[in-house]
């Protein structure tokens, strides 16, 4: 199953056009990220202690969403 760092690093860009693309931007970043992880529970107490980058937890709930929806459940 492909991680939710993969997922997310689709939504990188030069310019971010949205909130999801500048956390993935972000993440790409952030060298301690746990890029092997499908946990929503890991990646968010990661993010919950060291993601000061993330504006709004919501950001990530969205792109949770899309994860779930687009790489999960096609499983």
């Amino acid at each position: 199953m492909k991680s939710f760092y993969h997922y997310l690093m689709k939504f990188r860009h030069p310019k971010p056009v949205d909130e999801i693309s500048k956390f993935a931007n972000d993440a790409y970043l952030d060298h301690s990220f746990p890029k092997g992880s499908v946990s929503y529970d890991e990646l968010s107490s990661y993010l919950e202690m060291n993601g000061t980058y993330l504006t709004s937890v919501s950001v990530f709930d969205k792109a949770w969403d899309g994860y779930q929806n687009e790489i999960v459940k096609q499983i």
